[in-house]
């Protein structure tokens, strides 16, 4: 039995009971055919959308409910990662995109995007990563240079989510030669010059649609730049927090699943004349990981209701991605153990949840990437220490 969580109020349980309830009897039917195809449907966004579930946070003149309360989304994924499928990124739209519309847009800007958005009629992706960059998005290489009354972007993006399906992209690039001189720019995919890259083909999370960009020659209109063009570096790291914190709430949920998933199996599952769960070991290890899973989730609701108040830390943030990530990537290994040959089988949902885990400790800033952060903000490492 998990540990209760307080920080939900009637309201946040109704709603989690109105999403279960809609997603078991409408989408997870489609989880096979998103994962052989590749991606989710576009009607599968405005399905979404229609419920008023994309950008909770959009006011009502813009199409959206107005809640600026992160429970509702943090429940929304724990129900879309145990009903249909941890790949589905409504949440990248909403609460990783979406939140550069919201801070750093102008109110025509905002009447320009965000109804479809809010719809789910136009899909939403950031593009930051480049190739050789990684992590390190100050030294990224595509390029926006002012022709006066648009800027002509050049580069390239990978690893981009949502990169099959989606329309508009927030894109990172540089507008001067100082590092981090960083400019965002909305380029939607009817845009000339603009294109696709490789459909990417991953180890795990094959619903999530994962793709490369081009930009050659992109006209982007000035009307399409989101704030000051050279403090973008600076707008993407108020916005990491959030994004640190909607990972974590995704590894958690999905752990959470897993451990579910293995002790039904471990209570089923005959070995030597007994069901697995009742050798010691198998005991041991999954009460461990019930304390920790527990733990981790009080923390991570206490990440969430501080993120509410605007109290988060970038550490804070650092911390439940890196726990979280850490634990999730425990608890399906420990699954895929207590499954045995059948934990290898695609055929059993634990095989693939464990492929779809092991990206949580990379992506929004690696597991190395967060201890950085947080011995930085203990005065540690060489950077804090050199001053």
């Amino acid at each position: 039995m998990a540990f209760p969580r307080m920080h939900l109020e009637h309201e946040h349980e109704m709603f989690r009971s109105q999403v279960r309830r809609f997603l078991q009897q409408n989408m997870s039917a489609k989880v096979p055919k998103w994962r052989a195809q590749g991606h989710v449907d576009r009607e599968d966004f405005r399905t979404f959308g229609a419920q008023g579930w994309l950008c909770l946070w959009a006011e009502e003149n813009f199409g959206g409910p107005g809640i600026r309360d992160i429970r509702y989304d943090q429940v929304l994924q724990e129900e879309t990662i145990r009903w249909t499928d941890i790949g589905f990124f409504h949440n990248a739209h909403s609460m990783l995109v979406g939140p550069y519309i919201d801070s750093f847009a102008t109110p025509a800007q905002k009447a320009r995007f965000l109804p479809g958005a809010v719809s789910g009629a136009t899909i939403m992706g950031i593009a930051m990563t480049e190739p050789d960059t990684g992590s390190d998005l100050a030294a990224i290489r595509t390029r926006a240079e002012d022709r006066g009354d648009h800027f002509l972007v050049n580069g390239a993006k990978t690893f981009i989510s949502n990169g099959i399906i989606g329309d508009l992209f927030v894109v990172a690039a540089r507008t001067g030669d100082k590092r981090g001189q960083i400019g965002l720019f909305v380029v939607t995919s009817d845009m000339p010059g603009f294109s696709r890259g490789r459909h990417l083909r991953k180890m795990g999370m094959p619903v999530q649609d994962t793709a490369e960009l081009r930009f050659e020659d992109v006209r982007v209109p000035r009307d399409n730049l989101l704030g000051d063009p050279g403090r973008g570096f600076a707008y993407m790291a108020e916005c990491l927090a959030v994004e640190r914190t909607m990972s974590a709430i995704s590894s958690l949920a999905h752990a959470q699943v897993a451990f579910d998933v293995t002790l039904e199996f471990v209570k089923q599952r005959q070995a030597f004349g007994q069901p697995v769960g009742a050798f010691q070991n198998t005991s041991f290890v999954m009460a461990d990981l019930r304390a920790r899973l527990d733990a981790a989730q009080a923390y991570l609701d206490q990440c969430v209701m501080l993120s509410n108040a605007a109290r988060l830390t970038p550490e804070d943030a650092a911390a439940a991605k890196l726990l979280c990530s850490e634990l999730q990537g425990a608890v399906v290994d420990a699954g895929v153990q207590f499954h045995g040959g059948a934990g290898y089988m695609d055929e059993y949902e634990i095989s693939h949840m464990f492929r779809d885990a092991r990206i949580a400790r990379i992506y929004a800033g690696t597991s190395e990437i967060m201890k950085g952060i947080i011995g930085r903000g203990l005065g540690l490492g060489e950077r804090a220490l050199r001053g």
